[in-house]
């Protein structure tokens, strides 16, 4: 392995070429999709939950197929139901009621799988995985006096984290973070995007959340988020590893599926769910995230 320290500075086309062909379809449709998910966030409501669902309804079929095995159709509509039930006690905050559903409708569809324990593993938690998309950004969206602050921080957070870390690791170089499950993400990546998704979400939430959120603490949990944010693409290079395949579908130019859009949100994002469970007081979690 050749030491970084004694690899020359790269020339601008060099630097250039380190951020692959595929950077300006990988731009486009990314500024695309974070500008629908911020006019959605915006609205709020039943259109927020609506944009939502479809995400998930795609992730849920971009993962089934993954599995492959027997009775696709039957997990599909087991798979997108649960998503459909538990859809509106996410809109309105009933944190319990969603997941209870989720991990029932998770538990029916496992079983609906072929004779394959492994088959049945993986189906229920396509069900968990896709239902993370759907129920975390409802949940933290649902609180009218934190929701939109919520959801701003946690996109901040989630995109300075991802856009920095591929910058960062492509320009900087240096050891690699995982070979074996994601050959192309580094240590410089990983906390230069780290850093920058805490950064970004504290600014974000000083102007959006409400009086009285704190800087230091919503560093640390910004900080916390985007190494998060940065485990859940790796488990998704992971679960790609385990059914041989190099993207989830080809929904998206440049960025292959849905799922390898999302993979580091929904881990934020549950991870957001959960601290604010754990921290709010009243009934609307979003709250929890800013005390």
């Amino acid at each position: 392995m050749v030491d970084p320290a004694d690899t020359p500075a790269p020339s601008a086309g060099g630097a250039m070429s380190r951020l692959g062909s595929d950077l300006p379809a990988r731009a486009a449709a990314g500024v695309a999709m974070m500008a629908i998910a911020l006019a959605a966030a915006w609205v709020g409501g039943f259109w927020f939950l609506v944009f939502w669902f479809v995400a998930a309804a795609l992730v849920l079929w971009e993962w089934q197929k993954l599995v492959d095995g027997e009775h696709l159709a039957a997990r599909l509509a087991l798979g997108g139901l649960t998503l459909l039930v538990a859809a509106p006690f996410a809109l309105h905050g009933a944190t319990r009621s969603a997941l209870a559903v989720l991990l029932a409708g998770a538990v029916v569809t496992g079983f609906a799988a072929g004779p394959s324990r492994a088959e049945r593993v993986w189906s229920a938690a396509g069900v968990l995985y896709a239902g993370a998309i759907l129920v975390s950004p409802a949940l933290l969206r649902a609180s009218p006096a934190y929701g939109l602050a919520a959801i701003l921080w946690l996109f901040a957070v989630v995109w300075g984290a991802d856009i920095m870390a591929y910058f960062g690791g492509r320009l900087i170089g240096g050891p690699r973070l995982w070979p074996r499950i994601s050959p192309g993400k580094t240590w410089s990546g990983a906390v230069v995007g780290a850093i920058s998704g805490a950064v970004l979400g504290a600014l974000v939430a000083l102007f959006a959340a409400p009086p009285g959120a704190r800087l230091v603490p919503i560093l640390i949990l910004g900080f916390v988020a985007a190494i998060v944010e940065g485990m859940g693409d790796l488990f998704e290079s992971a679960v790609k590893r385990r059914f041989d395949v190099k993207d989830s579908s080809h929904l998206i130019p440049g960025h292959g599926g849905l799922m390898d859009r999302l993979d580091g949100f929904v881990a934020a994002a549950t991870f957001a769910v959960a601290v604010g469970w754990a921290r709010s007081s009243g009934d609307w979690i979003a709250s929890g995230l800013f005390q």
